[in-house]
């Protein structure tokens, strides 16, 4: 333990670290289950498409969670939040984990690049020759194409991440109070930049599954998602650290209650852009747009579907509204891990039903769960071993900054 350079108030300076080598090591322990996801694949019938799906799936699952945590650090920049300080930093070492996505969305890439269509059926020329839609969206939907957007988006990420984080660890040692206002006044046009390569992204990657769909709120929907997961991760974060005796002064029940007051709001908003996506379509009731909707009421996926409505939204919606359920640690853990479960379900419905072997549509069955688990712990782990490596010896709470007062003295009224 440090303590901070401010002359007023000094101020103790707890990192990561003194959680000892036990985190780090079971998340690269989780991480080699990813491997044991591609053995599957090999092993079981139709093996290799389950597990390139289950890989995209779980990839997209995890950046999901970082997109989420760079959104509210810029937010709070943006809108001078003073309530927000102390949970701030653990934000920005989640944002962190747009770096080891990179490079694990890569063989995505790749893949696509050799014109294999295993999971993009636009990237086989063949494909395209024989569909009068796909050659439409060739200027868009080709190989060299998405190349160079999936290097923009992560590179647009990768950058606001370590902007925001450095500016902040900068502020840390010199307590200048201008990095604050220079945050504050980059935060508006990287908000812009965010929006526009996350809702790209979200069409690239997980809408072109089928090219013959579209829909102009998906990118809302993923964006919506991947709130849900963050404020999960965040409440998570929080109770386990503050149970190891870190932030345990600095977050109070105060800070934990607003963070379930917002993992609450936006599994609502998700809900409300999710049943407006589907009214949309059901009202219109056009051939091209139900194809979305059809796979995923046969074959098991009905069951799914209805999982989301009852278990993602219904039962928070009634249980999880009481306030002192968001200020107990331990009723905000539970529905934290609950609710991250079932966003998990979520990106799984979104990109599973897409899978089509010789034709038909794929049945929800025991490999499929098992390898998207492996392939979801495995690339989990990567996630977490690389932000715990990326923040160590790092400040976990912005101790020079100038609003941090505030923060410390938080109530609701």
């Amino acid at each position: 333990m440090q303590t901070s350079h401010d002359a007023d108030k000094k101020i103790t300076v707890q990192t990561l670290d003194e959680l000892g080598p036990l985190p780090l090591k079971i998340a690269l322990g989780c991480s080699v289950l990813l491997p044991v996801a591609f053995v599957l694949g090999l092993v079981f019938n139709h093996g290799w498409d389950l597990f390139a799906f289950s890989y995209l799936q779980s990839t997209f699952f995890c950046l999901s969670i970082s997109l989420g945590a760079l959104f509210f650090v810029m937010i709070q920049q943006l809108t001078r939040a003073g309530w927000s300080v102390v949970l701030r930093r653990i934000s920005e070492f989640l944002s962190l984990g747009v770096i080891p996505m990179a490079v694990l969305v890569l063989p995505i890439v790749l893949l696509s690049l050799t014109g294999n269509d295993t999971l993009y059926k636009w990237a086989s020329a063949e494909n395209v020759a024989q569909d009068t839609l796909l050659q439409h969206k060739a200027p868009y939907l080709n190989n060299g194409f998405f190349a160079i957007r999936y290097v923009i988006y992560f590179a647009s990420w990768i950058f606001l991440a370590r902007f925001f984080l450095n500016k902040s660890l900068a502020q840390d040692e010199s307590g200048d109070p201008e990095l604050t206002l220079l945050m504050e006044r980059r935060s508006g046009p990287a908000i812009l930049l965010y929006a526009f390569t996350l809702t790209f992204a979200a069409f690239d990657f997980i809408m072109s599954l089928d090219a013959h769909w579209f829909s102009t709120i998906f990118g809302v929907y993923y964006f919506a998602a991947g709130l849900v997961g963050f404020f999960s991760v965040l409440a998570i974060s929080l109770v386990f650290l503050r149970s190891k005796g870190l932030l345990k002064e600095p977050v109070t029940v105060e800070h934990l209650h607003d963070v379930g007051k917002l993992l609450f709001a936006f599994n609502c908003f998700w809900a409300y852009i999710a049943i407006s996506q589907y009214l949309l379509i059901w009202y219109a009731n056009i051939p091209e747009e139900t194809t979305f909707f059809l796979p995923r009421q046969t074959n098991g996926w009905g069951t799914v579907s209805l999982m989301l409505v009852i278990g993602h939204f219904a039962i928070p919606f009634v249980f999880f509204m009481s306030r002192w359920m968001k200020r107990n640690p331990k009723t905000l853990c539970f529905w934290a891990v609950y609710l991250l479960i079932m966003n998990w379900v979520d990106i799984f419905w979104l990109v599973m039903p897409n899978l089509a072997f010789d034709g038909m549509d794929p049945a929800v069955s025991f490999p499929m769960i098992l390898i998207n688990v492996c392939c979801t712990i495995g690339v989990g782990g990567i996630f977490v071993a690389t932000i715990l490596k990326l923040s160590a010896g790092k400040s976990i709470m912005p101790v020079r900054d100038p609003r941090l007062e505030e923060s410390l003295e938080f109530h609701n009224i």
